[in-house]
Formats: C-alpha cells, structure tokens, sequence
C-alpha cells in the first residue's frame, strides 16, 4: 500500500493533530505501507522520532524575487528551517 498524505489533521488543534497524525502513520507503516506526509506544521516533523530508520524529513526551499515567491523544486534533506508564511504576507502588503 501507498500513502500520500497532505496537510493531514489540518482542522484540529495542534496538539491533537500531533498526536493523530503519529497513531495514523504508525498504523498505516505497522501494516507495510509506504508514504509521504506532507505539510507546513513542523511540530509534526518530529513524529519520527518513534519510528526509527521508517522516515526522513526532506523540504523544498524557495527565494523571493521581486515579491514572487520562486521554487527549484530541489528535494532537501531535514526539515526546513526558512519561514515563508510571513515573508508572504509581507510581499502582499500587510505589516506583519
């Protein structure tokens, strides 16, 4: 079985997305799955820290560019440590 994963738990609390989001990964992965989770909480990052050699995290990275944000597309190893959320909302004008 293949999993693809977006985003997942979005509409829950941090806390419990976290905590559902391991119980769902652990049970599709205990069953031989294999998969991709994908998303922008980093708090869910660390979810793999129970499942010992089963994951890595990887990210993509992007730049700014006269206020468009550009992509490489180039997968990268560990968790992404660049925020765009805020420099996003900046490019479109709010004070943040």
């Amino acid at each position: 079985m293949l999993f693809l994963l977006d985003e997942l738990l979005h509409g829950a609390n941090s806390n419990d997305r976290r905590i559902g989001a391991e119980g769902i990964v652990h049970a599709l992965l205990n069953r031989g799955a294999i998969g991709l989770v994908s998303t922008h909480d980093l708090a869910l990052a660390e979810i793999g820290g129970s499942l010992n050699r089963q994951r890595c995290n990887v990210h993509f990275q992007e730049e700014f560019d006269n206020g468009r944000m550009l992509f490489d597309y180039r997968l990268r190893a560990g968790v992404v440590t660049k925020s765009n959320g805020l420099a996003l909302r900046r490019s479109i004008g709010l004070d943040v």
